[in-house]
């Protein structure tokens, strides 16, 4: 297997007019392997012969339905796969997840603003605190401007 770029410097090379015994001495490669490079059009991409099974894969038809039903949240379904016999790690399932997740295109809030005095935001509050000897329930009333000059 060649490295990267490797592919790109043989053609380089050639198109610079050296010969395939050249090639070969200059990156210390068989005349041969320069050869069969030399007639592919574009650098191969490396594919795993034997593909690798998980422990997640009897679940992922499950997850994917639950999902597109708008279950997105991992310890829920790694609650329900486990039930179901899952014996593996909850990082193994949202990695699975992380990919599958829509992406969010707004912002959880907006913001706007207003002119000074027209909005307020106001809450109410209780609280204890030690008087004469004992405690006493206190409640308070808070106001804030939006914007204050």
């Amino acid at each position: 297997m060649l490295k990267n770029g490797e592919f790109y410097l043989i053609k380089d090379m050639r198109q610079r007019g050296m010969n395939i015994t050249q090639i070969a001495d200059s990156l210390g490669r068989d005349r041969k392997t320069i050869r069969k490079w030399l007639k592919k059009d574009e650098p191969s991409k490396y594919q795993r012969s034997v593909k690798k099974t998980s422990i997640l894969d009897p679940f992922k038809p499950y997850i994917k339905a639950r999902m597109e039903e708008g279950c997105f949240n991992a310890v829920v379904l790694f609650d329900e796969i486990k039930a179901q016999g899952y014996p593996g790690q909850i990082r193994l399932l949202r990695s699975f997840m992380e990919p599958l997740r829509p992406v969010v295109k707004t912002k959880a809030t907006l913001r706007y603003e207003t002119a000074p005095g027209k909005q307020a935001q106001v809450d109410w509050g209780h609280f204890k605190v030690e008087w004469n000897g004992g405690y006493k329930r206190l409640y308070a009333f808070v106001m804030v401007l939006s914007i204050s000059i």
